[in-house]
């Protein structure tokens, strides 16, 4: 019997495993770091299709025959990076009013016939939207520092209304060639943008138009866009 003591020398046997080459190395890093940015691509094209498809169904994919009441704004102009006054003397960003859709009216304090007819349609276009109805808001801006008669304060309890220098309005709002700022609706996106603006002089017998053109936007908008500033895209 032979023991351990006994048994021949043997070399050691070694196995050797090969260095990556530097180039490979660097070649692989830099794949996989392409990688990760087309799948970044990708994520955030998923986050912002919505978003996309519901513009493009609204501004591209019309039907023949179909035509907007109100006048589409090109390009969009942003709500604008300053700060407003609630009627208890709050400061307001006015960016805090993305989220939602916005109605936005505009006139001074004293709030003339015209002023008055605007808040009376305002409010009942909104109530026409039935069930969408939480996803716009209602927005006046007052344009100077006149005081808000009392008598109207009841029906604004739901409204938002904020003063805001005229000069900051006219940077950013635009009413149609001759008309007053005080002459329009204008419409705000949830992104913040000012995207369209209804005609002069609507009345009872023109606001349903104005109400088909928010009923579409509603629509095309309705998988992203949900009642509620916290659900904001």
């Amino acid at each position: 019997m032979t023991d351990a003591t006994s048994r021949p020398d043997e070399p050691l046997a070694l196995t050797v495993h090969s260095i990556p080459a530097p180039g490979t190395a660097i070649a692989g890093e830099e794949q996989r770091t392409r990688s990760g940015r087309w799948k970044m691509i990708v994520v955030l094209l998923a986050c912002a299709a919505p978003v996309v498809a519901s513009y493009f169904t609204y501004y591209v994919i019309r039907p023949e025959g179909r035509r907007n009441f109100g006048e589409l704004i090109d390009p969009q102009r942003p709500l604008p990076n300053l700060a407003a006054m609630d009627l208890a003397g709050n400061a307001i960003n006015l960016r805090t009013l993305k989220g939602q859709w916005l109605m936005v009216t505009v006139s001074g304090g004293a709030c003339d016939e015209l002023c008055s007819s605007n808040l009376y349609l305002q409010r009942q276009l909104r109530e026409s939207l039935g069930k969408d109805k939480d996803r716009v808001d209602r927005v006046w801006l007052i344009s100077d520092d006149v005081p808000v008669a009392p008598k109207l304060l009841p029906a604004l309890k739901e409204a938002t209304v904020l003063r805001v220098p005229r000069a900051d309005l006219e940077a950013w709002l635009a009413p149609a060639a001759g008309e007053p700022l005080a002459a329009h609706f204008y419409v705000v996106d949830p992104l913040g943008n000012w995207m369209m603006r209804f005609p002069a002089g609507l009345d009872l017998a023109s606001a349903p138009k104005a109400k088909r053109d928010l009923d579409r936007l509603l629509r095309a908008s309705a998988f992203w866009d949900r009642a509620g500033r916290e659900s904001a895209p």
